[in-house]
């Protein structure tokens, strides 16, 4: 691996540190002080650290000067699957009595696996480093 894709790596690492202490952030105001429904808290706190991440990640890890509204449209298209996909995991996990917290934390760690390799291989793609 070059060391340009090791740096973009790292930076999309750090800014999905940054979104994940967001979203866990505002999940736990949500839920602990606002007693809001988990899914409630979960969904709320996810779309406001997308939104993080997708604009920290275009306009520094992959430096894209392309079409905002397309890439935003192509990552809505991502959530679209994985929202209703990890929502159901976590009201199934949490009814069998696993930790809210911990059945985020498999959400976020699935969320930044998955969300790079669609972001580089697919969002991304044909303009990363098109930015000046």
């Amino acid at each position: 691996m070059e060391k340009k894709e090791i740096l973009r790596a790292v930076k999309f690492t750090l800014f999905s540190i940054s979104a994940g202490l967001i979203e866990i952030g505002s999940f736990a105001l949500l839920n602990e002080i606002f007693h809001l429904d988990y899914w409630v808290s979960y969904l709320t706190a996810l779309i406001l650290s997308v939104l993080w991440n997708f604009t920290l990640n275009r306009n520094f890890t992959f430096k894209s000067a392309g079409n905002v509204p397309k890439a935003m449209l192509k990552v809505a298209l991502f959530y679209l699957v994985f929202t209703p996909a990890t929502t159901w995991l976590e009201h199934y996990l949490t009814s069998l009595g696993w930790n809210e917290y911990l059945v985020t934390g498999i959400n976020m760690v699935l969320n930044f696996v998955l969300e790079y390799l669609y972001q580089k291989y697919y969002v991304f793609k044909d303009s990363i480093d098109t930015k000046e």
